[in-house]
């Protein structure tokens, strides 16, 4: 490596990034008269549009080129604090190579990653060990309450597993702190690892899991908030898994595409009430499984199917659109009950609870949580749900009612409208699953 732009990351070196590119068909429109009806459903024809293209021009991940370092902080005693770090190999590399001018360390490193040489890899980070320990304790530290300074020694020893499938370097940092006033106790944790300005990942979080001043608990790092205290109340750090949560479904296209699908589809206010408590159960059982490790399918594995069941759940409607025409909107229950089903809706109801199986597995994969079980961390983790689920209710609230005003005051049009965001989010579905195998 010669340069600073030599070092840039990219496929080989192990950091996935995607784009895909595809323009949408314009549909044949037919001339009617304009009434308030018409207007409404061009205005929802538009915004699926643009959520068709900002699909397009997504990342096939979907959740970015992003990050997950991993800090487990623990102390026998408020003088010393002792961090053990993850944070993935190849990153590592190349922004400790750019930051530092350690060139050597890029080319010996990317060998042993080449070769898939684990020991390799370890021992190449352990001979650069100034380098690394001079990024790292410039981006992580930890200090005494009160803005006292602790200072900071990384361990010579470093090893290298695969976690998510990705190659992790887990090194120790040791920080002698001052010894606490009564007044003032507690420890602040700062991280700015993998900032966006090195511009090779973007939205980097650290999880921090922590056993110190006689507090347990579990926090949650990024650029808007790359600070935490171990004094902080339950209150405050559950917040912060929370908006995580919110976060992370917002800028997870292919989450917001399965429930664009799942709305549409839906006929009545029950069904999709139904459809989105089975959908939040399943990915609650098995988020949870994997967040805790119980469960690790691989991620080549849980992306495909991610997209596929996008193109299910919207070709399932598209399916029924095209056997029942003007019908495809009827729920028939007969005389079941009010809050009955009919048979079509059953069956999308067990497929939506099998999908949702699978997305669980992906927003555990997102959060990157392999801890031993801990009542602070499964707390955590569930608040982190909760705020998924604000906003997929938000996004119910806001979209459902829309299309239910469309269909009373124009049934045509909102199957038209209907029918093209799903084919839309179809089309997208297949494109992501096709492309997610081949660079699987």
């Amino acid at each position: 490596m010669t340069s600073r732009s030599t070092v840039r990351p990219d496929r080989r070196h192990g950091l996935r990034r995607t784009v895909l590119h595809r323009s949408l068909p314009h549909p044949t429109v037919h001339r009617s008269p304009v009434g308030p009806a018409r207007i409404l459903a061009g205005a929802v024809l538009l915004v699926s549009v643009a959520v068709a293209v900002i699909a397009g021009a997504a990342p096939a991940s979907a959740h970015g080129f992003s990050s997950v370092v991993h800090a487990d902080v623990s102390s026998d005693r408020p003088e010393t604090v002792r961090t053990d770090l993850a944070l993935e190999y190849d990153l590592l590399l190349v922004s400790v190579a750019t930051s530092e001018h350690d060139d050597a360390l890029h080319e010996r490193g990317q060998r042993a990653w080449d070769d898939g040489d684990f020991p390799g890899m370890a021992a190449a980070a352990e001979a650069h060990r100034e380098s690394i320990a001079a990024y790292v304790t410039d981006r992580f530290s930890v200090e005494a309450a009160g803005g006292r300074a602790c200072t900071a020694d990384v361990g010579r020893r470093m090893t290298v597993d695969l976690q998510d499938e990705v190659p992790y370097l887990h090194l120790t940092v040791d920080s002698a702190c001052p010894t606490p006033s009564g007044t003032r106790p507690g420890h602040v944790v700062r991280s700015t690892l993998f900032p966006d300005d090195e511009s090779f990942v973007r939205d980097t979080k650290t999880i921090v899991t922590y056993d110190v001043d006689d507090r347990q608990g579990s926090a949650t790092l990024d650029a808007a908030q790359p600070t935490f205290s171990t004094e902080q109340s339950a209150g405050e750090r559950f917040r912060e898994f929370f908006v995580l949560g919110a976060e992370h479904l917002l800028s997870g296209i292919d989450h917001i595409l399965f429930l664009v699908a799942l709305i549409a589809g839906s006929r009545r206010l029950r069904e999709v009430v139904y459809t989105a408590s089975a959908f939040t159960v399943a990915h609650s059982i098995t988020f949870i499984l994997a967040a805790l490790g119980v469960v690790s399918p691989p991620s080549v594995v849980v992306e495909p199917l991610i997209a596929l069941s996008i193109a299910a759940v919207a070709g399932w409607y598209l399916w029924r659109l095209w056997r029942r025409r003007s019908h495809a909107d009827d729920l028939e229950v007969g005389a079941r009950g009010r809050f009955a089903l009919d048979r079509s809706g059953w069956s999308r109801l067990a497929v939506v609870f099998a999908f949702g199986l699978i997305h669980g597995l992906g927003f555990a994969g997102a959060l990157g949580i392999h801890e031993a079980f801990s009542w602070q961390l499964l707390a955590s983790l569930l608040v982190f749900n909760v705020g998924i689920e604000a906003v997929q209710l938000g996004i119910i609230l806001v979209v459902f009612p829309v299309l239910v005003l469309l269909r009373r005051k124009a049934h045509r049009a909102a199957l038209w409208v209907t029918g093209l965001v799903t084919a839309g989010v179809f089309v997208t579905g297949l494109v992501w699953f096709v492309q997610r195998l081949v660079e699987g």
